[in-house]
């Protein structure tokens, strides 16, 4: 993506503006209740994730120390994680608009909100907290070709605003950065944030026989609607990072110019005639919910 992308797309000012959703991350004003919370979290995930998220991501976790007892000061993080690929964690008050968050993430700064869930949140939380964002994706920038490969998107994502595709792009990111799988010679593994800072979604996502598990392709990807408030009926598997790097360091006009001339929409659950079917899913869990 990033191959194609000529020059600065925003005006120096404009860039500057949204600099402005950066803020500083206030760690000393954390209570201990809110630490106490990361901990309940981070030791709920790391009894989880061992045979289940991918090598890499444990690896990573360790290497940059991201440990239980309290939440990561992102100064200090991002010293390490900046000495391994470039990369360094800027905080934001949560949600961001599409353009600075591309804009971020094309100069490898990762925006993760400051904040963290309540108690009575620790099962689920609609936006991304301090959790999701630096549990869940921080340990990945370490990992050269994915940080690579965020660079890349944050970079096309810029693009994709002129071209009106921002939609198609928001479900490659979906479908990978946030619930992708990757194939393993020890099986299938978890890489997706959403997914590893989801102690549910982390069983469900490999076991469960109830969603799809299907071969990556991009544009099927960019064409598939998703959830957003519950488990994925469908997840997409990667063969590696360099596979999902490859695919998708690529000028994408040609790819947007036949998505819209098809205009077509894949609905959550669907399977198609040309898919890689690795698991067709019962679709069971979303029938109960329906059937509720």
């Amino acid at each position: 993506m990033s191959e194609y992308i000529a020059g600065n797309p925003m005006g120096h000012g404009e860039s500057d503006a949204y600099a402005s959703y950066v803020i500083d991350q206030g760690w000393k004003n954390y209570t201990a209740e809110e630490h106490g919370t990361w901990n309940i979290l981070y030791n709920r995930q790391r009894e989880i994730l061992p045979g289940r998220a991918c090598r890499e991501f444990i690896d990573n976790m360790d290497r940059l120390a991201i440990g239980d007892q309290k939440i990561p000061d992102f100064v200090e993080l991002s010293k390490t994680l900046k000495s391994l690929t470039g990369w360094e964690v800027v905080a934001v008050p949560g949600l961001i608009p599409d353009l600075p968050f591309f804009k971020l993430l094309s100069e490898r700064k990762f925006p993760a909100g400051n904040f963290i869930r309540r108690r009575d949140q620790l099962n689920y939380i609609q936006e991304p907290d301090v959790f999701h964002d630096v549990f869940g994706h921080v340990p990945l920038l370490a990992h050269p070709v994915f940080a690579d490969y965020l660079e890349a998107y944050g970079k096309g994502g810029l693009r994709a605003h002129h071209f009106g595709t921002i939609t198609n792009l928001a479900r490659l990111y979906w479908y990978t950065v946030e619930f992708g799988l990757m194939k393993t010679a020890e099986g299938l593994r978890i890489y997706g944030a959403g997914i590893l800072s989801s102690p549910g979604e982390s069983v469900f996502a490999l076991e469960d026989a109830s969603p799809n598990r299907i071969g990556f392709d991009l544009k099927r990807v960019m064409q598939t609607s998703y959830r957003v408030d519950d488990y994925q009926q469908s997840y997409f598997v990667i063969d590696s990072f360099d596979q999902l790097f490859k695919e998708t360091y690529q000028d994408f006009a040609s790819i947007y110019a036949d998505i819209k001339a098809q205009n077509r929409e894949y609905a959550a659950d669907a399977v198609l005639p040309d898919d890689v079917v690795l698991h067709r899913g019962t679709g069971e869990y979303a029938a109960q919910k329906k059937r509720a």
